[in-house]
């Protein structure tokens, strides 16, 4: 009995050992987790902390280059009014240095409003640098288009001189034996100057549609000489005749029905009528001048300003802008309505009444400019102009045409644009006639002032 108590004890005892032993891992077990999660967030913690620090320092930095630029930005900008004869409002203010010590909360209230001012900043730089960028270009365009799209109003002064000079060689006789002239011979040499003044207003009803109005005025003088008067090659008859006044007046609607982009062309059409305001040359009476009696060397009395009938102008012109250079063209057509005058006759003492019909006139052109700064642009343009014979009709008669009335006037151009502010802009173009029909040169001088 007392054997089977004591191993009882035993056991109890050696159970109590191993239970007691259990329940002391188990607590050292637990004891030893919260240590270690108490390692890893204190790691934790300290990497966070590093990371904020440099989050602030880069940031302090952000802020000082942010100044910096908008301090360089304003430079420009100023510079840039300067150049352009604007002055600047506000002072240029000094760049505000920046320090490592500023705290983070500082830092972060503030970057909104630097990146607010970031912003603002560099659109006015980009407005301004497209501005400085498109002015030549479109200083082009719009005399390209003969509107002026962007300004509200424009006061334009145009000055054209135009030099003519051709000699014909006159042969009045017969030929004997297949060989031999007989009859006079005579060098017909006609010199012409014309310069015109316009006038030219430009309103800009909306950005896509203009109205322009052309008020011309015209000075012309003409020399004629006719070789061989009297019989005599040597012998040269001369006579002058001159004319100056009101041209006609031209009045036109643009409106533009595409506008650029990466694939299509600056597209403007154009409808135009112009008025029979100056002096017609149907009418005007020729006058015998030559120093024989056996001559006739006639020229007219007064030399016209302008073509006598109504015109109606439909055409297009296109511009596509590939910087530096800009492309353009334009192509157009004239059709001239039949009018009736008391007299069409040329001779002093015939008054024949009748009506005159001048043919259809088309017109077409192509380009190339290149914009060498903000301010000035190089242009190089071919034009021509091409027309039928003219008709006369006697009343109650048919219609005869004119001989050598049609024409074909083709001309090369070379221009020069340069902005002398921002309101006003200087053009000179020098065109070079390539046909008979056109004029030896001509040299224009415009003077647009935008509003």
């Amino acid at each position: 009995m007392r054997k089977t108590l004591l191993a009882t004890a035993v056991a109890c005892s050696w159970i109590s050992g191993v239970v007691s032993f259990a329940a002391f891992g188990q607590d050292a077990r637990s004891t030893a987790a919260p240590a270690s999660g108490q390692a890893v967030s204190a790691q934790d913690q300290a990497d966070v902390q590093e990371l904020v620090r440099q989050l602030q320092q880069l940031k302090v930095s952000y802020a000082q280059e942010v100044r910096r630029l908008r301090v360089l930005d304003m430079q420009v900008q100023a510079i840039q009014a300067r150049i352009a004869g604007k002055t600047t409002p506000n002072p240029i203010p000094a760049e505000v240095a920046g320090t490592e010590g500023t705290s983070g909360t500082t830092t972060a209230a503030n970057n909104g409003a630097v990146e607010s001012t970031q912003a603002a900043s560099t659109t006015q730089s980009t407005q301004s640098s497209n501005s400085s960028q498109s002015r030549s270009v479109q200083d082009v365009v719009e005399q390209t288009q003969n509107a002026y799209f962007s300004r509200k109003f424009t006061l334009e002064s145009d000055l054209t001189y135009n030099h003519y000079d051709r000699a014909e060689l006159t042969l009045n006789g017969f030929l004997a034996l297949n060989s031999i002239f007989l009859g006079n011979i005579a060098i017909d040499r006609v010199t012409s100057d014309s310069l015109t003044y316009d006038l030219i207003g430009r309103y800009a009803i909306t950005p896509r549609l203009s109205v322009n109005l052309d008020v011309p005025y015209v000075g012309r003088a003409t020399d004629y000489q006719q070789g061989g008067a009297g019989g005599s090659a040597a012998s040269i008859d001369e006579a002058q005749s001159s004319g100056k006044g009101l041209g006609d007046v031209n009045l036109s609607v643009n409106y533009k029905i595409l506008t650029e982009t990466s694939h299509r062309p600056d597209t403007v059409l154009t409808f135009g009528v112009t008025a029979p305001s100056g002096l017609a040359p149907y009418g005007i009476k020729w006058y015998n001048v030559s120093t024989s009696q056996y001559e006739e060397f006639a020229v007219p009395s007064r030399q016209p300003t302008g073509n006598g009938v109504w015109q109606a102008t439909l055409g297009s012109s296109f511009v596509k802008t590939m910087d530096p250079a800009i492309v353009f063209g334009n192509i157009g057509y004239i059709h001239s309505l039949i009018r009736g005058f008391s007299d069409i006759d040329t001779d002093p003492q015939v008054v024949t009444p009748g009506s005159v019909k001048l043919s259809d006139v088309y017109y077409y052109g192509a380009g190339l400019a290149f914009a060498f700064n903000d301010r000035s642009s190089l242009s190089l343009s071919f034009s021509d102009r091409i027309n039928g014979k003219d008709s006369l009709r006697e009343t109650g008669g048919s219609w005869t045409k004119i001989i050598g009335s049609q024409a074909n006037a083709a001309t090369l151009n070379l221009g020069f644009t340069y902005a002398l502010d921002s309101h006003t802009t200087l053009v000179t173009i020098l065109g070079m006639g390539m046909t008979p029909d056109a004029p030896d040169f001509t040299l224009t001088f415009k003077i647009p002032y935008m509003f």
